[in-house]
């Protein structure tokens, strides 16, 4: 198994990943918490993957650090309304 890139600090961290899926069939995620952190994929597993990547990649910025040093979730929970 390939080693993460995500440095140690931020490793044993829960950060939130919404999934959807959409009309195309495909799985699209996004962590809420870092702006433009979205990806997707054929399955819900591709879909966690892919979204694995992109905040590893967007890591690398440093208000991306400072916001995944911050976060602190004591609950989180997803409500869907019908309108």
């Amino acid at each position: 198994m390939a080693r993460s890139k995500i440095s140690h600090v931020y490793q044993n961290l829960s950060i939130p990943i919404l999934i959807e899926k959409d009309e195309d069939g495909f799985y699209v995620a996004e962590c809420p918490i870092l702006e433009g952190c979205y990806s997707q994929g054929k399955t819900i597993n591709e879909a966690l993957l892919s979204i694995r990547e992109v905040i590893e990649l967007i890591a690398e910025e440093k208000e991306n650090r400072e916001t995944l040093k911050s976060y602190h979730s004591k609950e989180l929970s997803l409500h869907t309304l019908t309108l």
